[in-house]
């Protein structure tokens, strides 16, 4: 049996069998017929028969075509016969893949069954039809019609493309089918009876399948306890992975604050249930956590969660031809049947995990580039996309108020590429493609200058504080990494250190081991790390005690870097996220 799918939406089943070797078929003349290339562009020519149905389609032909395969490992071709057996209809758009069950008995007694996918987000199981199943005959398609045994997927539309391919599973649970859809998002549903039972009888639930980011990962911010982080990608989406308490060591997806128009470049949290995000567009938008996301951290026993969920939405959607997520004081009617003490599963992710938007912060001029909020949460800097000392500024806003704090801060020629606030939020130090760094003091009404350099041959790409607040370090495309000193009331911050590398360095990120020691991870733009240690009374003297080689860490440019204290005071978590499309956190041992 050979089945086929078409842009039409339907599958055809063609039945192929042998017969008798060309060389013993002869006509009345006791001539050989000659069924080659001829014979096959004829069969050719029939399927195209422009013939018009009934419904403007083709008609169906049940003609034999023979066909006449010829083999080097056989002198004698072989004649087969190919015979229009089934039409399926049940799809609403294009046929994307088809796949048949694997042989599960060597009986044969159980039924071949197909599985389809489709761009109109369904999957669908096809066998034949046991009713009118001829009990005489061993052929167990013989005497049989082919029906939709199951479906899965979402009823009508096209939601993001339906699905791109679908693929079979035996697993020790049973039977599985997966389905992926062009946004990269997989699901999976999972028989619930044993192989080479009744048909009839299989029950199908779906369960947990891969889920993450389909695209480049920008930015990533771990919340301010630890429990959960968020991460950003392209194209349009922002997940939020949490640690499972009840199974260690394991992190899963657990919402998509956020899917946006435009691809979004970076997020900071504000608090444990808020955070900003930034996009291809001119604005910062803030979001606040709904109850239904409050009542699922706590139903799956997060450590420290205790918050109130009277006044929060319930959840929120996205309007037709709208970019914000609107609030909703009821859950959506698809996720009538999620259950708190599970994570989310695709279907549910894409539809019912948005946070709503709370408030808008408007200011620059072009598409925003870096976003950075203070250790207290207090305020929030942002800067643009920009090819003149005019765009190239930062602004601050107080999220009390959500308006400017103090004066744009200036200084730099071009785009802005990173800002970091310092452990006690009394200096912002910002980098630039200009190839500079500057330093900015807080005073009562806002942010000022203290001092600049341009030290670096390339473009700066990242920088950061140490969580003691003595040091910082820039990391640019000159393949080196500096470690610089701030001085109080000195307009000059000298350069303690030059760690050098042999690829540019995109990322970096401090950690404090214990009173006397701290570590400094360097993302590279091959994707290695490479992790440097430091005693503190020695701020420039670094060592370099591990290196994550390139597989083991990411196989592209690294964007990001943030350390993560865990529970127990020897383990480190370092989360990273790269142009590869990959977020990895990597546990270290101290």
């Amino acid at each position: 049996m050979l089945a086929s799918g078409s842009q039409d939406g339907t599958i055809r089943l063609w039945e192929i069998a042998t017969l008798q070797t060309a060389k013993n078929q002869s006509d009345g003349n006791g001539t050989v017929n000659a069924l080659g290339d001829d014979l096959l562009d004829a069969f050719e020519a029939s399927l195209a028969d422009p013939t018009e149905g009934e419904e403007g389609g083709r008609e169906i032909s049940l003609k034999r075509h023979i066909i006449t395969i010829k083999s080097k490992e056989h002198e004698e071709p072989k004649n087969m016969p190919i015979t229009f057996d089934a039409l399926l209809v049940g799809h609403e758009a294009g046929v994307t893949s088809l796949a048949w069950a694997p042989a599960v008995s060597k009986s044969g007694s159980s039924l071949p069954t197909l599985l389809s996918s489709s761009t109109d987000s369904s999957l669908i199981l096809w066998s034949p039809s046991q009713i009118l199943r001829s009990a005489s005959s061993n052929d167990v398609t013989a005497g049989s019609i082919w029906i939709n045994r199951q479906r899965f997927g979402d009823v009508g539309g096209q939601r993001l493309g339906g699905f791109v391919s679908g693929l079979w599973a035996r697993t020790t649970r049973g039977g599985e089918v997966i389905g992926w859809g062009w946004n990269g998002g997989c699901r999976r549903w999972r028989s619930s009876q044993t192989t080479g039972s009744n048909v009839d009888l299989v029950h199908w639930e779906e369960v947990g399948a891969i889920t993450g980011h389909n695209g480049p990962v920008k930015d990533l911010d771990w919340s301010p306890a630890g429990e959960y982080i968020l991460s950003v990608g392209q194209p349009v989406s922002m997940v939020l992975f949490l640690r499972l308490p009840l199974v260690a060591g394991v992190w899963h997806e657990l919402a998509r604050p956020q899917v946006h128009g435009y691809d979004l470049v970076g997020a900071s949290w504000l608090g444990p249930w808020s955070f900003a995000s930034v996009a291809d567009e001119k604005v910062a938008r803030i979001f606040e956590a709904p109850s239904g996301f409050v009542e699922t951290i706590q139903k799956l026993g997060v450590r420290g969660i205790v918050q109130s969920i009277e006044k929060r939405p319930v959840a929120a959607h996205v309007p037709p031809l709208g970019l914000s997520n609107k609030a909703v004081s009821e859950m959506p009617a698809q996720s009538d049947s999620l259950r708190l003490d599970r994570r989310p599963l695709e279907g549910e992710l894409a539809l019912t995990t948005l946070w709503p938007e709370t408030e808008k912060v408007f200011g620059h001029g072009y598409e925003s580039i870096t976003i950075a909020s203070s250790n207290s949460r207090d305020l929030l800097a942002t800067a643009c996309k920009a090819t003149s000392p005019q765009h190239a500024v930062v602004r601050v806003y107080s999220m009390s108020t959500y308006q400017p704090f103090g004066s744009p801060l200036g200084g730099h020629s071009l785009t802005v590429t990173r800002i970091a606030f310092s452990p006690d939020d009394r200096y912002i130090v910002t980098v630039s493609r200009d190839r500079t760094w500057r330093s900015f003091e807080r005073r009562d009404d806002g942010y000022f200058p203290i001092t600049a350099d341009k030290s670096h041959a390339r473009i700066i790409w990242d920088c950061a504080w140490s969580c003691e607040g003595d040091v910082f370090a820039t990391a640019s495309r000159d393949k080196t990494v500096k470690i610089w000193s701030p001085r109080d009331g000195s307009t000059s911050w000298p350069s303690l250190t030059t760690l050098k590398f042999a690829e540019a360095a995109t990322a970096v990120a401090f950690c404090s081991l214990d009173a006397a020691r701290r570590l400094l991870a360097v993302g590279l733009e091959t994707g290695e790390i490479a992790i440097y240690a430091n005693q503190i009374v020695a701020p420039g003297g670094w060592d370099i005690v591990a290196s994550i080689s390139i597989g083991v860490a990411h196989v592209d440019q690294i964007h990001r870097l943030a350390w993560h204290t865990t529970y127990e005071s020897t383990e480190k978590y370092l989360a990273s996220c790269s142009e590869d499309g990959s977020l990895k956190i990597l546990k270290v041992q101290c």
